[in-house]
């Protein structure tokens, strides 16, 4: 009878190639990580600003209806959980004011409060009408979350 040799190479990865792997995977996610986080605090200003600039167009039509006082103008509006923590307040965190008199500014203000990131937590973006009827944006966050068409000259 014959004897059979069989090769019994182990099969599997090797300790220096695993640790290659966990190195490559640190460093993506030492890179991904602030990215990532710096997206979503954009994004949520970018999100605020939409929900506020929504607002715009009901001031018109108070406005338009000569409806000036708190509580006469009926907003419509529904909690956004990334605004929180003064005038006409839906909600705490976002303050409305109406211009009573054809000289007056009207303000939307919401303070970034509730699920917001940190990096923008407290920080303020708001909507100013002027008597001539343009609306702008300002922010107070960074240069590096603030949306297209939101300057960085908020209150």
């Amino acid at each position: 009878m014959k004897n059979i040799q069989m090769n019994h190479a182990q099969k599997g990865f090797t300790l220096i190639e695993l640790m290659i792997v966990v190195a490559i995977i640190g460093i993506l996610a030492a890179v991904a990580i602030p990215q990532y986080q710096n997206y979503v605090s954009k994004s949520q200003v970018t999100r605020v600003m939409q929900e506020t600039g929504a607002l715009k167009t009901v001031i018109e039509t108070c406005l338009l209806d000569g409806l000036t006082a708190a509580g006469e103008c009926d907003l419509g509006w529904t909690n956004s959980n990334l605004i929180g923590a003064t005038s006409y307040a839906p909600q705490t965190g976002l303050a409305v004011e109406i211009a009573t008199t054809n000289t007056e500014n009207s303000t939307i203000e919401a303070t970034f409060g509730g699920n917001a990131s940190a990096a923008v937590a407290s920080q303020t973006l708001t909507w100013t009408r002027t008597p001539a009827g343009v609306w702008s944006c300002a922010t107070t966050v960074e240069a590096k979350y603030q949306p297209t068409g939101c300057s960085g000259t908020g209150s």
